[in-house]
Formats: C-alpha cells, sequence, structure tokens
C-alpha cells in the first residue's frame, strides 16, 4: 500500500520584513557595485512582497563569521523544526511515540549530532527510531526528501520528515557579486514537516513513488563556495532557460517511468525557486494556473525558503485550496543543486 501524507506543519522565524526594507539595505550594503541602479530592479521582479528572517534586519548590516551564523542556526532551526514537527503531528492525529522514523533536510547550517538526533529527544520520539538526515540538496531537498520518507514508511508505519533552511544566515557581507545581489531578493527562512504513514480518510494524497534527474556538467549552476565568512551563494541566472529548456525534458523523462505525461496529471505542487522559474514551468511544462496560483502565493508572502518552500505549497493545497479530485495525479517538484530535478509522484 502507498504511504499517504497524513499531515504537513509549517513554522518561521520571528522577524517579518517587506522587500522594500531588503531593497533600501541592500542598495547600501551593496554601494560600489557596478550597475547597482539597473540590477537593483530585481527586487519589484520576484513576486515577493515579505519574507520572514533569523535575525532583526539591522543585524545582517555588520559582518559575522561562519562560527556565529551557525551557532544562530542551530538554535533558530531546532526551535522551528520542533515547531513544525508538532503541527503536523497534531494534523496526523498522532502521538510523537508512534513515529518509526525521521528525515532531516537542510542544507544551510552544520551540526554533528545532527538535528534530527536532538529531536527524537525534545518530540518525544522512540529513542530506537530510524534517523536519516540529508544535507547539501538545496532547493530540491524537499521534494527529495518527501521521496525517502516515503519509502521509509513502507518499513515504519510513521516517518516524520523535517526539512528547515536558514538562508540569510549564510549572507556573506562583502560579496558584491551579482549572484549574492540576486540570492538577497529572493531567499528566506522557514521550516516544514510532514507525516508520512498508512492512508486513513480524509487526509493527504497518497505518494506513488519518485524521480531524480540530474543534469549532467551542470555543478557550477547553484550551489555554496566555503570561504571563511561562511557558505557563499553560487547563482546562475541561466536557471529559468534550463527549467524551459534541457531540464524540462528531463522532467518529462521522470513523468514517463511512471507512464506519465505532463497532459496526466491535474495539480502540480511546484517549489518557486522566482517568479522566472515559474514562468518556465508554465511554458514549458503547459502547468495550469491553479497549480501557479499556489506556488505564487507561497512565494509572494514567504518568498524562497529552499528546501520547506514545496511543502509551504504543499500545506496551501491540502488545507487552504479546494483539494484536487479524488483520485487524481499530481506532482511535487523541486529544482536545486547539482543542477536536479527532485519529483514526486501523487495520487489526491
Amino acid at each position: 500500500m502507498n504511504p499517504c501524507i497524513r499531515g504537513v506543519g509549517l513554522a518561521h522565524p520571528p522577524h517579518k520584513v517587506g522587500q522594500p526594507e531588503v531593497r533600501d539595505l541592500v542598495r547600501t550594503l551593496f554601494d560600489g557595485l557596478q550597475g547597482l541602479d539597473r540590477l537593483i530592479t530585481v527586487f519589484e521582479n520576484t513576486g515577493i512582497t515579505s519574507r520572514h528572517l533569523s535575525a532583526p534586519l539591522e543585524w545582517f548590516s555588520r559582518p559575522h563569521g561562519f562560527a556565529e551564523k551557525n551557532r544562530r542556526w542551530f538554535e533558530t532551526a531546532l526551535e522551528l523544526c520542533e515547531k513544525a514537527s508538532l503541527e503536523a503531528l497534531a494534523q496526523a492525529g498522532l502521538r510523537p511515540e508512534q513515529v518509526g522514523a525521521i528525515v532531516l533536510v537542510t542544507t544551510t547550517g552544520i551540526a554533528t549530532p545532527s538535528l534530527e538526533a536532538h529531536l527524537v529527544e525534545r518530540l518525544g520520539l522512540p529513542l530506537s527510531a530510524v534517523r536519516l538526515p540529508i544535507w547539501g540538496l538545496g532547493c530540491a531537498g524537499g521534494a527529495a526528501g518527501l521521496a525517502r520518507a516515503a519509502e521509509l514508511a513502507r518499513l515504519h508505519e510513521h516517518v516524520l520528515l523535517v526539512a528547515v533552511e536558514l538562508c540569510s544566515l549564510t549572507f556573506v557581507r562583502g560579496d558584491l557579486s551579482k549572484s549574492n545581489l540576486v540570492a538577497t531578493s529572493l531567499f528566506a527562512d522557514g521550516a516544514a514537516a510532514a507525516v508520512l504513514g498508512t492512508p486513513q480518510a480524509s487526509e493527504g494524497p497518497a505518494v506513488l513513488g519518485s524521480f531524480s534527474r540530474l543534469l549532467p556538467n551542470s555543478y557550477e549552476v547553484m550551489g555554496w563556495d566555503v570561504v571563511d565568512e561562511g557558505l557563499q551563494v553560487r547563482f546562475a541566472q541561466s536557471i529559468p532557460a534550463l527549467v524551459e529548456g534541457r531540464l524540462g525534458h528531463l522532467i518529462q523523462d521522470g513523468l514517463a517511468s511512471f507512464g506519465l505525461t505532463a497532459q496526466d496529471l491535474h495539480t502540480w505542487t511546484l517549489h518557486p525557486g522566482g517568479a522566472k522559474v515559474l514562468a518556465a514551468y508554465q511554458h514549458g511544462l503547459g502547468v495550469d494556473e491553479g497549480s501557479l496560483e499556489a506556488a505564487r502565493c507561497v512565494l509572494k508572502n514567504f518568498g524562497n525558503m529552499s528546501s520547506p518552500t514545496v511543502l509551504f505549497v504543499l500545506a496551501r493545497q491540502m488545507y487552504q485550496l479546494e483539494r484536487p479530485p479524488s483520485g487524481s495525479l499530481g506532482l511535487l517538484l523541486a529544482l536545486g543543486p547539482g543542477f536536479a530535478a527532485e519529483g514526486v509522484v501523487l495520487r489526491w
């Protein structure tokens, strides 16, 4: 029997900022960047109105070392993971002691023991729970983590997936690159959790399977460079074109492995990497306006939180919008470093 997504929980840090506030700070911090007046118009084209950050906005005007950033990441991430997990368990109607495995996805900080080890005791999960920490998948991590959690759910009755990213804490003060400027216009902080298990009535979609597709020779498209100040963003402008072109073909190939085409899908649950990426999905894969609305709404109110973002979109489709028709097919899809596509085929 295919596992079902029984509940989704969300959490974000308390520091909410509007896009104009961030733009004004960036104008000051990036003074000296050639063509700044032209480049900073990216803030008006993101589709983002507000975001949540792990520190007050003025914190980012000062330089911070990797150790300081990572300490703040650990403390904030653990708190957000706990909050999102408790909400997901409540949505699923489960007690923590019923969870047999936990998957933890992140790319924006480092901890050993990893975060899920701390969550086991904070949440009251069984000390025998299987733990699977996943690092380095970036924006694709929410989809890949869901796929791995579904695989574990075929062995353990209930599995908890948690994805947390504090992208703002990777900001490198003094990096005047275009990549860093674009990243500051898009990325935000948040956490999401999902409980997978035996299907019950009136719950979320079933996971039929998943696919991964890696674009060859694309390692420079997105990722981190490790510098003294921490994780420095690497971000290519070619991502929307890749979605519409070469990567679009790989997504279609992933669907074909299930005997499906894009036309067979009623609902797309998309990671909103940015307004241009969503437009590329529409042009390259024929994504419907209803699916785009869910992704655009999350992007508008929360920005791109990397791996948790696609689970925010899923939660909107499960709890805030009219449910897709029973039995209809969908695809949960996210792109990330590699450059890669991670897809999860759903039956609503």
